[in-house]
């Protein structure tokens, strides 16, 4: 007769401790908005350095900023390199980053430092149409809406946690829609807001 051979395995008391969450953004009509920014800050809080997938750079491109929308996180340096054949000039008059950068050509890249959370409008004194957006956060849990409207953030922690909506043409003071939501309680959550 064989001897039985049991296996114990770890049980990870963490697994359950994190929610993968789906944010829908739509307009009072229900329809999706591309490109707004979504930011979660559970209640537990936040610690360690925050890093996004995506570069940090701005750059322009057939005489718009690519692309349109960029989050970074407090603290972040920015590169806006030129890829265009004329020469461009960044500006912001936004609250949290008031700076300007000098004509500069084709091929030439400047950065600028953004230690300030909140919106930053971006704009070329050479070409008034351009117009971009920065989106300086603190926390790891931020992202842009797809065309469909969508976010998908991983490894959130459950429980309750407070949700900021921003998009430049949203109908609130500073674009931004704030509301509560329970973290865990569906793998998806859809938000309302007003767009002008």
């Amino acid at each position: 007769m064989a001897a039985a051979l049991f296996v114990i395995m770890p049980v990870n008391l963490f697994a359950s401790s994190y929610v993968n969450q789906k944010i829908q953004i739509t307009d009072a009509r229900g329809l999706p908005i591309r490109d707004a920014v979504v930011e979660v800050h559970p209640a537990t809080g936040v610690s360690g350095p925050i890093r996004f997938p995506w570069r940090m750079g701005m750059a322009q491109r057939d005489l718009q900023f690519t692309p349109g929308t960029l989050v970074v996180a407090k603290g972040s340096t920015v590169a806006f390199p030129n890829l265009d054949k004329v020469r461009h000039s960044i500006y912001s008059f936004s609250k949290p980053a008031r700076f300007e950068i000098d004509l500069y050509g084709r091929d030439q890249t400047r950065t600028q430092r953004f230690p300030v959370t909140g919106s930053v409008a971006l704009g070329c004194n050479i070409h008034d149409n351009m117009r971009g957006y920065i989106r300086v956060t603190d926390t790891p849990f931020a992202a842009k809406t797809d065309r469909n409207g969508y976010v998908s953030l991983d490894r959130l922690p459950r429980g309750t946690a407070k949700v900021t909506v921003w998009h430049p043409q949203l109908r609130a003071p500073g674009n931004e829609h704030r509301s509560q939501m329970q973290l865990g309680a569906g793998s998806m959550h859809r938000i309302k807001v007003r767009l002008r």
